[in-house]
């Protein structure tokens, strides 16, 4: 901030000296500091800030970049997809013209039907466990033990101390 020297902060304090007397002094020179600390914290604020905007801006091009890059990857795959697409079009006329297809093409199947079975169907497993838990009668959990409330180790040990004669 300021350039001073050894010498001129010397002749500063003997200034200060005579012209705010002793006794002042030391308060002067605290609220000096805490000035000075109050502007030290403000510049630090103000640079994080720069530098967070900085690094904001850094990342939206980041991003920028990077959703070109997809959109160019992606426009590449569907320019290739429909270039094969067009491929097997040629490939599969000149077969099917030339007398070479296959026997499920010759009696009127399409590509998309004969190429994959149909995924298998998702069917539920019917077990119910809930039920069959829930449907044990209240009074045979109680004669079995079967915990049905959380307990604290203090209630546990009051329930399995041994009974006094």
């Amino acid at each position: 901030m300021l350039d001073l020297g050894i010498s001129k902060m010397a002749l500063i304090g003997a200034v200060a000296l005579v012209v705010i007397g002793p006794e002042k002094l030391p308060r002067v020179a605290r609220t000096v500091g805490a000035l000075l600390g109050r502007a030290q914290r403000y510049v630090a604020d103000v640079k994080s800030e720069v530098n967070r905007a900085m690094d904001l801006e850094e990342l939206k091009k980041m991003k920028e970049s990077v959703e070109q890059a997809g959109r160019e990857v992606e426009q590449s795959i569907h320019k290739a997809q429909a270039e094969m697409d067009a491929q097997w079009r040629s490939t599969k006329a000149a077969l099917q013209g030339a007398g070479h297809a296959p026997d499920a093409h010759a009696a009127g199947g399409s590509d998309e039907e004969d190429a994959w079975p149909p995924p298998p169907q998702y069917r539920h497993p019917g077990k119910k466990w809930r039920l069959r838990r829930s449907a044990t009668p209240q009074w045979f959990k109680a004669r079995a033990g079967v915990r049905r409330q959380v307990q604290s180790g203090a209630a546990r040990m009051v329930r399995y101390r041994p009974k006094k004669r």
